[in-house]
């Protein structure tokens, strides 16, 4: 119980966990919320522990086993997975699936359940740092499908539904990042858009000129990034915050590393880049930068502004041995250890992961089937195929959230120290940052 309790706190006071679900949710004010009633709630939990889980929920009238699912998702989101939860209903006569849309109170009502033993038999999942303890292996049950099943999935995906050779959740949406660029400005200020081969040295390049020529700042950046994500950039130039011990020194605080937090001040400094307060995508969509790079989320309010936008792969290091890498946002799923039919809930599981539902749900999720992917050319949709390039790219690499069992107060550090970095008001050096960040 007490391990849980610090293990979910962890989390929410670490990364944005999943930047498509803190946007549906509010963002950091919203993380902030959370757990504080998570704190509430995990301490009432373990006050009543003595009182142990609800009782078994019992079969359905119609004699049905009775499964409960979990969703983070809201509004006309949830409104598309209940038709799919009812088709599931409609196509099996001896299991029921009851749709419980958590919304902003996910974390909270997980983390409650896992503590009193009343968690949904299924559930998304992301965290699995956090929630492993609560989750049900998966790997007997992936074996049981044959090769063939797994092998469908996108492979870098395992990596982040896994926890120490362990899988814990079925991959089912993901997104990479990618460089965002306004089509636009580009032929205002003359100059040939980005490709998926440009370096940073190319992207500096058409930021000074378009920062010249059309009065506008040529690249965007988080002020106060997202610790989780930016180590994308350090493993792009061969370094990362850790080594797999989770010793920050000379790792953190390594040339390369120093390298690129030097090249994105330098930029700020010369003012053709702007550190934002946000995520980049409305000064974007205001047309007031070029370029900037982002997760997949962004592409449907890019539509619906009609805006005249491409996508290309993140810029590598012209002197790094190997192509750009990115952070993975994933979502799973996953059943719960304390589930009293677990045979039943991976039927569900196998459905939801199927190449059938991997179809409908495009426009939420990025597929994660090869098979899907192939069938609706999604590589051939110049605004989607950057994102699966990035994730080919990216297999092999694991987040310091996934070495470190004191993420949360790592990230913390970091993003003040990022902030220490980049915040214009200060533009600290970011040699002597880092050496003093390594040594907490």
């Amino acid at each position: 119980m007490n391990y849980l309790f610090s293990k979910n706190i962890d989390f929410l006071l670490s990364k944005e966990y999943n930047n498509h679900i803190l946007k549906k949710r509010g963002g950091n004010d919203m993380k902030k919320k959370l757990v504080g009633i998570l704190i509430l709630t995990m301490t009432a939990t373990t006050i009543l522990g003595g009182c142990g889980s609800k009782e078994e929920k019992e079969e359905a009238s119609n004699g049905k086993v009775k499964l409960r699912f979990a969703s983070w998702d809201t509004a006309e989101d949830v409104d598309r997975q209940q038709k799919l939860v009812d088709q599931f209903n409609a196509e099996h006569e001896d299991i029921e699936v009851t749709l419980e849309a958590y919304g902003s109170d996910f974390d909270t009502k997980i983390s409650a359940g896992m503590g009193s033993g009343d968690t949904p038999d299924v559930m998304y999942m992301w965290n699995y740092p956090a929630y492993a303890d609560g989750l049900e292996p998966l790997d007997s049950y992936i074996e049981k499908e044959g090769e063939d099943y797994k092998s469908n999935f996108y492979d870098t995906l395992w990596n982040y539904n896994s926890l120490d050779g362990t899988t814990y959740g079925i991959p089912v949406g993901f997104t990479t990042h990618a460089l965002f660029y306004n089509k636009d400005l580009f032929a205002e200020a003359g100059i040939a858009e980005p490709t998926n081969d440009w370096t940073w040295d190319d992207l500096q390049k058409a930021a000074k000129t378009i920062y010249e020529k059309c009065g506008v700042k040529g690249f965007s950046f988080q002020m106060k990034p997202d610790p989780y994500d930016f180590e994308m950039y350090l493993w792009s130039n061969g370094t990362a915050y850790t080594d797999e011990d989770g010793n920050l020194e000379k790792n953190l605080n390594s040339k390369k590393s120093k390298e690129v937090f030097e090249m994105f001040q330098e930029m700020e400094k010369e003012e053709y880049a702007v550190a934002t307060e946000k995520t980049g995508t409305d000064e974007f969509r205001a047309g007031n930068t070029a370029m900037y790079v982002y997760g997949s989320w962004a592409i449907d309010s890019l539509e619906e502004d009609g805006m005249n936008y491409g996508v290309v792969n993140i810029p590598s290091f012209a002197d790094a041995d190997h192509p750009s890498v990115s952070i993975l946002s994933s979502s799973g799923i996953s059943i719960s250890k304390d589930s009293k039919h677990k045979d039943e809930a991976w039927e569900f599981v196998k459905f939801w992961t199927s190449e059938e539902l991997n179809k409908e749900r495009i426009g939420l999720e990025l597929p994660v089937l090869n098979s899907v992917v192939e069938s609706e050319k999604i590589m051939e949709q110049p605004q989607y195929a950057p994102f699966y390039t990035m994730l080919e790219q990216s297999d092999g690499y694991t987040p310091a959230s996934f070495i470190i069992d004191e993420w949360s107060e790592l990230s913390e550090n970091l993003s003040l120290s990022f902030e220490q970095i980049f915040n214009p008001s200060v533009l600290e050096n970011p040699s002597d940052v880092l050496d003093e960040a390594a040594q907490q």
